[in-house]
């Protein structure tokens, strides 16, 4: 693949996280779960493959008690996905070549 491709953000959820994060700038795990619709493990195994890549970063407090997680993307981050939707362009804009 092409420079810009990255395998780890191109699985549609990660794509997904990435792009929240990317308008959001941080989240909350319950917030990104709910609007992701996924479970907490589902969401988990995810972000742990994104955090390992060094794609996000994870910032933990406490709210009325109860341990919070939030999500953000790293600078690394940042720029791999910055990357990926380029070459995702780049690949898509040859569809404008073909005729119905």
């Amino acid at each position: 693949m092409a420079d810009g491709f990255s395998e780890v953000i191109h699985v549609p959820t990660r794509l997904r996280v990435c792009s929240i994060l990317a308008e959001v700038g941080e989240a909350e795990f319950g917030v990104l779960r709910d609007a992701l619709g996924l479970s907490d493990s589902v969401l988990s195994k995810h972000l742990k493959v994104l955090d390992q890549a060094g794609f996000v970063g994870v910032r933990k407090g406490a709210v009325n008690g109860r341990t919070r997680t939030w999500l953000s993307l790293t600078r690394a981050g940042q720029a791999a996905f910055k990357a990926h939707v380029l070459e995702l362009r780049k690949l898509a804009s040859t569809a404008d070549d073909l005729t119905p």
